[in-house]
């Protein structure tokens, strides 16, 4: 098996801690390591790291690599620009597939966090295993524990029965619910929270992006031949700037008949924003989570991360206060899916030293 990491996005719901050119991937947002460094590390009890492969851009292409020196440089596939992520995984895969086309790949993002690591292991080998007795496409789900309205829902038969216990067939996919219909998803029974986890072969993902996103695998298979050779990141380039920019679940998943979910139970969090941190971050019993030199005082529900300088909190609930150098970011948790509308505005200003 072949693990493939996510790690091009920018965060920008993490600022002013997420830049351009450190997004949270990049950075110790839920523990002493980033994100990234977390990601690598929980995945060798099941692949060597010469079957990682990272897809990044050149904006952090050096930030990454100083933060993993053991990857070798050839595993490291840069984007000359964003493209969503089924032109990403459609690059990764001819990577793969011309060193072995029944080769299981496992695609995940960067970012996420996961509380049971030997879970999440003994997961991504049996979806392997899925993937390989199937020849299908494999998503991992999670099991919702409330009616969660920002989260995408992966919609299963539960009485169709397939060759492996625990592997259902896709019925449907669906789009971040509203409040009733997450609720009714969860009293039917059948519905996981989509976690953006894939495992196939990459021949597999090659003939189903072939099918349903035709243009795109043709400009993107030019690449394939090329990868051992010095102008692969120039036939990339050309490649990305024919082809749109689409999800690999909108442009590939809701249209193929031939995707399996497998059950997914081992503390996932997908980190969305900084309400997301407060979630997973030990607390006090006040339920704030403080980082740095904080002083609170009669506040409740509040995540604080001000590393720098002596912060103190008075009379303030369900509040987060994000200091750096050169910004300070105060918001209501509720809110702190907003917080990429601060980082719109300050592109539209034209203030580029805070992006």
């Amino acid at each position: 098996m072949y693990i493939v990491i996510m790690a091009g996005g920018r965060g920008t719901r993490f600022w002013p801690r997420s830049r351009i050119s450190t997004p949270k991937q990049l950075l110790d947002i839920t523990g002493e390591r980033t994100m990234i460094q977390e990601t690598v590390e929980r995945v060798l009890p099941v692949v060597s790291k010469d079957r990682i492969l990272i897809v990044t851009n050149r904006e952090q292409l050096n930030e990454l690599t100083s933060q993993l020196p053991d990857i070798p440089a050839r595993n490291i596939i840069v984007e000359p620009i964003g493209r969503n992520t089924a032109p990403c995984i459609c690059l990764a895969a001819t990577k793969i597939d011309r060193q072995d086309p029944e080769a299981i790949m496992a695609v995940l993002p960067a970012d996420h966090y996961i509380g049971d690591e030997k879970a999440f292991c003994s997961c991504l080998e049996k979806a392997a295993e899925a993937a390989s007795l199937t020849g299908s496409l494999i998503t991992i789900g999670i099991s919702p524990e409330r009616p969660e309205t920002g989260y995408g829902y992966i919609q299963f038969d539960a009485l169709e029965k397939t060759e492996m216990e625990g592997l259902y067939r896709v019925s449907n996919f669906h789009e971040k619910p509203d409040a009733g219909r997450a609720e009714e998803f969860l009293r039917q029974g059948n519905f996981l929270w989509n976690s953006g986890m894939f495992v196939w072969k990459a021949s597999t993902i090659l003939n189903e992006i072939k099918e349903h996103l035709p243009d795109a695998f043709a400009n993107i298979i030019k690449v394939q031949p090329l990868w051992d050779r010095t102008e692969v990141q120039e036939e990339i380039a050309t490649a990305y700037k024919k082809t749109e920019s689409i999800s690999i679940d909108y442009g590939v998943l809701e249209k193929s008949k031939n995707v399996f979910t497998i059950k997914g139970d081992f503390g996932w969090n997908d980190i969305g924003s900084w309400s997301a941190i407060h979630d997973i971050l030990k607390k006090n019993r006040d339920s704030n989570a403080l980082r740095g030199d904080v002083v609170s005082v009669d506040s409740n529900n509040v995540l604080v991360y001000s590393p720098g300088k002596l912060t103190a909190v008075v009379g303030l609930k369900d509040i987060v206060v994000v200091e750096t150098d050169d910004a300070l970011l105060v918001c209501a948790k509720d809110k702190a899916q907003d917080v990429k509308k601060v980082v719109d505005l300050l592109e539209k200003a034209g203030r580029e030293n805070y992006l």
